[in-house]
């Protein structure tokens, strides 16, 4: 059974760094892309970042040149380093995973079969 779990949320002030994990188990993802998103209440997933497993990545303009999507495949780990936080980083961030054999990253929630339950990030001032 696959079961991904996030960990490393919490409260920050602005202009802090946080660093988000999710530990992977239940199969090897070294083969697979992986991406964080975040979710509001009562709104869909929305893509922040994704790797793909050949490395390649690619960010939401919103997390450009501020979070940095890193994947540690010895330990089945995906990481989230999120530096110069704004207020409206504020959300619950989930990791997933997309099974299928491409090279892509892809930007939307249904293109991803697996999910994490999602961490809260909470960014005061």
């Amino acid at each position: 059974q696959v079961r991904l779990v996030e960990s490393g949320g919490g409260l920050v002030q602005v202009g802090e760094s946080l660093r988000l994990s999710c530990e992977a188990s239940g199969r090897t993802f070294s083969n697979y892309a992986l991406a964080w998103f975040r979710r509001a209440p009562g709104k869909e997933r929305e893509f922040v970042a994704g790797i793909s497993w050949t490395g390649v990545t690619h960010y939401a303009d919103s997390a450009q040149d501020r979070f940095t999507i890193s994947r540690d495949n010895a330990k089945n780990m995906l990481y989230l380093q999120m530096n110069n936080v704004k207020r409206e980083d504020t959300d619950e961030y989930l990791c997933a995973v997309d099974p299928k054999s491409h090279s892509g990253v892809l930007v939307h929630e249904a293109g991803y079969d697996y999910w994490g339950q999602g961490i809260r990030v909470t960014v005061s001032s």
